[in-house]
This record gives C-alpha cells, sequence and structure tokens, in this order.
C-alpha cells in the first residue's frame, strides 16, 4: 500500500485509566497506539452527523 502521508502532529491529554486502558489494548493486539488511535479516527460516523445538522 503507497500512501501520501500528510503528517500533523496532535497531543492528547488522556486520564490514568484511558492510558492504561489504551496500553491494555495494544499489549493485548501487538499494536502500536498510533494504529489504533487512527483507526478510530476513521471510524467516525461523520457523515451522519453532518446529515443530521
Amino acid at each position: 500500500m503507497n500512501k501520501k502521508w500528510v503528517a500533523k502532529r496532535l497531543t492528547i491529554n488522556l486520564t490514568s485509566s484511558e492510558t492504561e486502558k489504551l496500553e491494555k489494548y495494544c499489549s493485548i493486539t501487538g499494536r502500536p497506539a498510533t494504529d489504533v488511535i487512527r483507526e478510530l479516527i476513521r471510524s467516525v460516523p461523520i457523515e451522519e452527523v453532518q446529515n443530521a445538522n
């Protein structure tokens, strides 16, 4: 897969329980946090929100 990435650095503040949950998920799945967060962002149903307005 050949993607052109336009990098944007993002800093987020997580609670300790959110951090723990993310780290545990990454440990179980063997996936890096960056991939998990990207997948979650991609799954946000933006079209549904736009249609509701």
